[in-house]
């Protein structure tokens, strides 16, 4: 018996064959996922997780040809999982030798088992490796043809509905003197407001002050602003899903990310808090700065 609320997910396959896209999708749907872990030791971590105490909730463990240079084969460990309750659903990501060259060359990368033979020699090593474990896969996946979104599909697509499939929208405000935030998807510029920095009593305010908040939402132009802004997000919402873009930031900046930053963001955010398919939090980076 177990408290995790999905069965754990091995992913294994190939190398190049999409692991690493696979485990993004699995930490954005909320599985606390180990990269790269030897086969006893993911026994060990399992039961760690299932320990009543730990908040881990769901759990994803990646492991690949590497993981032969130590002790225990995955088969091995799959079996014991099972005796302990925990059985596993196998994710196998393949491809076929010619396209895993390709992906291989275009990150100059040398194959784990190519040693000093040719990287195809090395991919053929490896397909013997795992055949073993591929006939032991509940779910394979051919990433031959796929893009990364493709494969994000694919991959929910054979996991059904995973729980958790609220969006994430961080609102940050900040002030272009410091620099915009590089982990923006969206920035926009409200300088074009009047700037409560110049009124006196409003100075040493800050955005998410009432008085602040009221003089820079009152401008006729920050409530257009904010509604047009508020309806070109929402039908962009779709196509995020679509592309396998749950966690959104949205950068919101004016000259020192003091006022109408602040008070435009704590504002964008209320309104797609209306929104129950968006998990909203608010960030003011620069706030606290002189």
């Amino acid at each position: 018996m177990t408290h995790f609320e999905t069965p754990p997910i091995l992913i294994t396959g190939m190398s190049g064959g999409g692991l690493s896209s696979a485990a993004k999708v699995f930490e954005d749907k909320g599985y606390y996922v180990a990269h790269n872990i030897p086969p006893r030791a993911i026994v060990d971590l399992w039961k760690l997780c299932n320990q009543e105490e730990t908040p881990v909730e769901k759990v994803a463990a990646v492991t690949d040809v590497r993981s032969r240079m130590f002790p225990g084969s995955l088969i091995e460990t799959i079996d014991e999982l099972t005796a302990l309750g925990m059985k596993p659903t196998v994710l196998f990501l393949d491809a076929r030798d010619d396209v895993l060259i390709r992906r291989f060359d275009s990150v100059r990368r040398t194959h784990p088992l190519q040693g000093d033979d040719t990287l195809k020699v090395g991919i053929q090593r490896e397909r013997q490796a795992v055949a073993e474990i591929r006939d032991r896969s509940d779910i394979i996946i051919d990433s031959t043809n796929l893009s990364i979104h493709d494969l994000r599909r694919a991959i929910e697509a054979a996991f059904g509905e995973f729980q958790n499939t609220n969006q994430h929208v961080t609102v940050e405000s900040f002030g272009f003197k410091n620099g915009s935030p590089r982990d923006a998807d969206i920035v926009v510029d409200v300088r074009f407001l009047p700037n409560p920095y110049w009124i006196p009593e409003l100075r040493g305010c800050r955005g998410t002050d009432a008085p602040v908040a009221d003089y820079v939402l009152s401008q006729p132009a920050a409530q257009k602003f904010v509604d047009n802004f508020v309806a070109m997000f929402s039908t962009m919402l779709e196509g995020y899903r679509h592309e396998g873009k749950n966690f959104i930031t949205v950068g919101v900046g004016c000259t020192g990310g003091h006022h109408r930053s602040v008070a435009v963001a704590e504002d964008i955010a209320k309104r797609l808090r209306a929104n129950d398919t968006l998990d909203v939090s608010i960030l003011h980076r620069d706030i606290a700065r002189n």
